[in-house]
């Protein structure tokens, strides 16, 4: 079979993902395919051409294709990736035997799997072939924004040089910058682990602990990023990019952050089910267990994230969590940037 041009199914219709969707749409040498779970939801947009819960007033062009559970095109060269991220291996299990001709997973979701502790990447690899290159995007920005036609950049990081040009071709317009990384561990620690310290920003501004607590907070968080970033296996120039302070900056301080608002709630005395119930998916929540687990496993000191997941799992509450982290033992600032484990930190 020839394709006449190349073609991109985006998984997940949630606001990222229709974002990205739209963006790949402005290329008009791709055809672009948007898939989502809910068949009614998906009938709707079809037939509505809007995505009304998470993108309202943006009116999808009826050049982009919007597919229902079961209709996928013979064959696709690319996949995006943007479902939440504890449902990647089930949504790609289910789906990639469907599809023909898959040469890259671009995952656009970010987090640490609970049970197994794999990033996206090892989710991929143990379940397509060693023929399917893997790719990861992350950078400072909200769907939104992206959906209007802001100006916005993003990094896409890949092993790839073919797809790295091809993917930066496919997503590049005049609103839409992205930059290219063979750093795809560094990328995702970054995109992952900005979402646990935005709670604790959240948490911070919700207790009002002032303009100085934040900036020392994303600072700190910053350098736990880092740290665990680098154990892993992560490049340390990565965490100073658009995938790490960039991101964590747009995600600790603006309120469009879900991550940011749970931590609000948390704050000002909400239940983690009733904080979820109102913000909605918190990427950070089941990203801070699985985090500290693995931390465990390598011996890497992660203060800030422990007392999120300590936060969240009940075990102290928001104000003893910034207690907890003003006793600990004054450390030189630089103290284990760079080192895979050093207790004292």
């Amino acid at each position: 079979m020839t394709i006449a041009k190349p073609r991109t199914l985006v998984l997940g219709a949630g606001a990222w993902g229709t974002a990205l969707a739209l963006t790949l749409n402005r290329n008009l040498d791709n055809d672009v395919y948007l898939w989502g779970r809910d068949r009614s939801a998906m009938q709707k947009i079809r037939q509505q051409r809007i995505n009304e819960r998470y993108l309202p007033g943006i009116i999808l062009p009826d050049s982009l294709h919007v597919l229902v559970e079961g209709s996928f095109p013979e064959e696709i060269d690319l996949v995006v990736a943007a479902v939440p991220f504890q449902t990647l291996r089930d949504v790609l299990t289910n789906l990639v035997g469907k599809i023909k001709g898959i040469s890259c997973i671009a995952c656009a979701c970010k987090g640490i799997e609970k049970g197994t502790l794999l990033r996206a990447d090892q989710i991929v690899a143990e379940i397509t072939s060693s023929s399917v290159n893997f790719a990861i995007l992350s950078g400072p920005n909200f769907a939104m924004e992206v959906a209007e036609q802001r100006p916005a950049a993003i990094t896409i990081a890949t092993h790839s040089d073919r797809w790295a040009q091809e993917l930066v071709r496919r997503f590049h317009s005049e609103s839409f910058r992205p930059y290219f990384s063979d750093d795809i561990i560094g990328v995702q620690i970054g995109g992952a682990l900005k979402n646990v310290i935005a709670i604790a920003a959240g948490i911070c501004d919700g207790l009002d602990l002032g303009a100085n607590s934040r900036a020392a907070l994303i600072t700190r968080g910053l350098a736990e990023i880092t740290r665990f970033g680098v154990a892993q296996g992560g490049q340390l120039e990565t965490f100073m990019g658009l995938s790490g302070l960039g991101d964590l900056v747009l995600t600790c301080t603006d309120d469009k952050s879900r991550n940011r608002r749970f931590g609000l709630r948390l704050a000002h005395g909400a239940s983690v089910r009733d904080a979820i119930t109102n913000v909605g998916l918190v990427e950070g929540a089941t990203t801070a267990t699985a985090l500290v687990k693995l931390a465990e496993q390598m011996n890497i000191a992660l203060p800030i994230s422990r007392e999120v997941a300590d936060t969240i799992a009940g075990i102290t509450s928001p104000r003893q969590a910034v207690q907890n982290l003003l006793a600990r033992d004054p450390v030189a600032e630089s103290a284990g940037l760079s080192r895979a484990t050093d207790g004292s930190r």
